[in-house]
């Protein structure tokens, strides 16, 4: 007589337990962070409309004159608050996030013997640098100290790099954080920072005059799209690369049952039609 058991089952011999059930890993606390299809089109159309307006001179380019005047009348840049909030700024900033993420990649590459965690991040910077200095010198924006928005081969302030490195890169860093089970602290970290990290760089960036409002928005669009960008390349190349995919162990085959779905034994083999019964 079979006996009853829970609904958990003990993995057979020589199949892989899942990181839950095995207890190897900690469970996934956040999302990993992929942008969804329809957010990275609107990060597109963002990019696009808020670009041709100021190359339009248009109502956004004097509501970012209208912020800065309010900014400047502050004064943060001459007094005590001008400190802590550049520290704020330098959630976006490359050196930053770059020691970080040195941390993260060089522990999972020592615990989990991949490499993967450092091709994305590679990835990620040559496609934030090309891009976002392209569009840089391609646009040419000067930032609010020249004083002034003008268009012209010394500007370099339209988009934020700031603001997209933040989105970009802390991207990227929670979605090692999740993809590899890290503790839950440390997902949860990474995940707040995925989203906190690029809206205090913006607004600091902004409150301390160093950027114009559309600066911060499109940099957070072109964040947004590099770390979509990141996500497909993975998906397409990266992880096929290196092989199957991190962080998990590589799922093993099960036998079929020759008797059919329901597991039986197999029954006798059918004699061929060629065979005389006699």
């Amino acid at each position: 007589m079979t006996g009853v058991t829970s609904g958990a089952s003990r993995p057979r011999r020589g199949e892989h337990a899942p990181p839950d059930v095995a207890g190897e890993h900690p469970r996934r606390v956040v999302s990993a962070g992929r942008p969804p299809w329809w957010l990275l089109v609107l990060a597109l159309g963002v990019a696009v409309a808020v670009t041709a307006d100021l190359l339009t001179r248009g109502g956004l380019e004097r509501m970012d004159l209208r912020v800065s005047q309010a900014v400047s009348a502050w004064d943060l840049a001459g007094s005590a608050a001008y400190w802590p909030v550049w520290a704020v700024t330098q959630l976006g900033g490359r050196g930053f996030i770059l020691v970080v993420l040195a941390v993260l990649v060089g522990y999972l590459a020592w615990r989990r013997r991949t490499l993967v965690p450092l091709v994305r991040v590679l990835v990620a910077l040559v496609l934030l640098t090309a891009v976002v200095y392209g569009f840089k010198y391609g646009t040419g924006r000067t930032a609010p100290a020249y004083p002034g928005s003008f268009f012209h081969r010394d500007g370099q302030s339209y988009p934020s790099g700031h603001v997209a490195n933040a989105v970009l890169m802390w991207g990227v860093a929670r979605w090692q954080a999740v993809e590899f089970r890290l503790p839950e602290r440390v997902q949860r970290t990474f995940g707040l920072l995925s989203v906190a990290g690029p809206v205090a760089t913006g607004v600091a960036m902004v409150g301390l005059d160093f950027h114009w409002v559309t600066d911060a928005v499109v940099g957070a669009a072109v964040g947004l799209l590099l770390l979509g960008v990141v996500h497909a390349l993975d998906a397409v190349v990266l992880s096929r690369w290196v092989g199957a995919r991190t962080g998990r162990p590589p799922q093993q085959r099960r036998p079929e049952a020759v008797g059919g779905r329901g597991g039986g034994t197999a029954g006798p083999r059918p004699r061929s039609r060629s065979t005389r019964v006699r």
